[in-house]
């Protein structure tokens, strides 16, 4: 399967095609930090592609699949380079007797045993009614407990797992302004404003030093989760449920503590542009691929409002959304 289309501008590679493919025709040490969310196996299909990996027949027979995107991720990404990987745990089923399976879990055993070191895990916070309402999980609602609480669930966290490909980093991944906004819903108090921007030693820089606690923390409670790309308008008839983009917030802080400028960024399923947009507007390179060819071309348009507002920052409010 060659690729499809593309589109390539000086910021940012657009690819419409399979994923695997795109990566084994990339040379080695071209990535310096990938993101993304894999098809949560057996959660969401995407599309009817037997290439897609939420078609995969079983659990192991993704994670069979899976393997070969985070091999070619580890041939691709410089030496000490990280990649990040977004996830949950996974319900058996909606009846409101189910069970979970440790999808994350078995994420790490699976990039360990492919090279990668596994260095963090951010645990992102969800609000219950936010995501019974967008998930309509059965268990996961007040009348459950008022009619049996041994069937209520829980709102699952989501995770940004965190590995480090093996060898020493050659390139510092420096900040030698520090933090110069956050990305997040809970504003930085007012008291370290003054602090933005400053010049001289940044280890007295507050402003910097409180978006760096945020951000070093393994709970991540402050993501605004309602701040995602536009999506609706690429949705299939076949889209068998309701998927939902991966936050900017998240994307955004981990662009900006695990790149830097001018760097590229990669994303092996691209969906409708998040992780590209993210690493233009933070200044670097971005590169994806995606399958489905109604996601792909949500990301062109997506992208062209990223290359033409390169001014845009988080607290910002722009027509976009």
């Amino acid at each position: 399967m060659a690729i499809i289309d593309q589109k390539i501008t000086e910021n940012s590679a657009l690819y419409n095609g399979d994923c695997i493919e795109l990566m084994e025709s990339m040379p080695e040490d071209k990535i310096h930090l990938s993101i993304y969310s894999p098809p949560f196996g057996g959660l969401y299909h995407y599309s009817s592609n037997d290439r897609d990996l939420s078609n995969a027949d079983g659990y192991d027979d993704f994670f069979e699949h899976y393997s070969f995107v985070v091999s070619e991720l580890n041939r691709i990404t410089h030496k000490g380079r990280i990649t990040a990987v977004h996830c949950t745990d996974i319900p058996t089923s909606n009846t409101g007797d189910d069970s979970l399976i440790d999808f994350p879990g078995d994420i790490i055993k699976l990039h360990e045993k492919c090279g990668w070191r596994f260095i963090a895990r951010h645990t992102i916070w969800k609000e219950p009614l936010w995501v019974r309402n967008r998930t309509m999980t059965k268990n996961l609602s007040h009348s459950t407990i008022v009619n049996d609480a041994a069937y209520c669930g829980v709102a699952s966290a989501d995770y940004l797992l965190i590995f480090r490909k093996k060898g020493e980093n050659k390139i510092p991944i420096a900040h030698p302004a520090g933090f110069e906004y956050y990305a997040g819903e809970s504003p930085i108090e007012k008291e370290y404003e003054q602090f933005k921007n400053m010049e001289g030693d940044q280890k007295l820089n507050k402003w910097s030093h409180m978006i760096w606690r945020r951000y070093a923390s393994s709970i991540w409670d402050d993501i605004n989760m309602a701040r995602v790309l536009p999506f609706q308008d690429c949705k299939d008839p076949d889209d068998e449920k309701h998927v939902h983009p991966l936050q900017l917030d998240i994307i955004d802080r981990c662009v900006m503590l695990r790149s830097n400028p001018g760097e590229n960024v990669f994303t092996p399923f691209m969906g409708v542009g998040s992780e590209v947009y993210g690493a233009v507007i933070q200044g670097r390179k971005g590169i994806g691929v995606e399958l489905k060819t109604s996601y792909y071309r949500q990301a062109i348009k997506n992208l062209e409002h990223a290359e033409n507002d390169m001014t845009y920052r988080q607290n910002e409010q722009i027509s976009l959304f």
